[in-house]
């Protein structure tokens, strides 16, 4: 048995409603056409992504002051550069500049709850990298 990969993705959050609207205005995500009670599902590919209310025994105020942390998660973006910009004047806090990187133009932000996350400017298969 091997596994194919990562399938589904999410970040468990106190606050469903504003980690939805963060990934709506900040990224741009719109949300799937249905997701299970307690989540909100976006219509992301690949790979799909949610924001989910804590599991049982779940505790994220023992993971202060920043959940998740020792796990990368990099979202892909069309301008690494023009979502910096947009999160700096939306008064989100960018834990750096936009820097280069084997993956495209790259900078990481603090999103809904703490959880510092990564964009990358991606690339298509038309793209030269």
């Amino acid at each position: 048995m091997t596994a194919a990969g990562p399938d589904f993705i999410a970040l468990q959050v106190r606050d469903l409603d504003a980690a939805a609207t963060f990934f709506e205005e900040h990224l741009g995500l719109r949300r799937a056409p249905a997701s299970p009670p307690g989540a909100v599902v976006f219509g992301t590919s690949p790979i799909p992504f949610a924001v989910r209310e804590p599991l049982p025994g779940t505790d994220l105020d023992a993971a202060s002051p920043r959940p998740g942390v020792g796990v990368a998660l990099w979202l892909a973006v069309e301008d690494a550069d023009a979502l910096h910009e947009h999160l700096v004047g939306a008064g989100v806090e960018v834990l750096g500049p936009v820097t280069d990187s084997p993956f495209g133009r790259t900078l990481t932000f603090v999103g809904p709850e703490g959880y510092a996350l990564t964009a990358h400017t991606a690339h298509t298969a038309q793209d030269p990298a």
